[in-house]
């Protein structure tokens, strides 16, 4: 008799992308790998990157063991609907890293390039007219 498994669209799997609840999709099954996160030897980063997409070329490159693949089938939660629409790659962001204001502040003095230019060309008129004055 066969089994029936739950069916889980992309979007689903995608929403589940912390370490305290992460999915992958591998093979056409979804897997619950939060419990793993901190015993995978390549880190939680790597398993992180792989949740809003499919993970099968990344997991096959890897050359997982066969052991391991016995293990990921501990993990399976349900099945992959290939039905269901794909949704872009998301960005994932751990909470534990801390904020980088030099990124962000690069980041914005190339979106607004001619604030620093105005900052710049104004101090050189005031110091060539003060110079002046002298």
């Amino acid at each position: 008799m066969p089994t029936i498994t739950k069916m889980y669209s992309m979007q689903e799997a995608s929403q589940h992308n912390t370490r305290e609840d992460c999915w992958i999709v591998i093979d056409g099954k979804v897997y619950d790998v939060s419990s793993y996160m901190d015993e995978h030897p390549g880190g939680d980063d790597v398993i992180l990157e792989t949740t809003g997409k499919d993970a099968t070329d990344g997991f096959e490159d890897a050359g997982h063991s066969e052991e391991a693949r016995e293990l990921l089938q501990t993990f399976c939660i349900g099945e992959f609907d290939p039905s269901s629409p794909a949704i872009p790659e998301l960005e994932i962001y751990s909470k534990s890293k801390g904020t980088d204001y030099s990124q962000k502040l690069t980041a914005l003095t190339k979106q607004y390039w001619a604030v620093p230019v105005a900052v710049v060309g104004i101090s050189v008129i005031v110091g060539f007219l003060y110079l002046r004055k002298k």
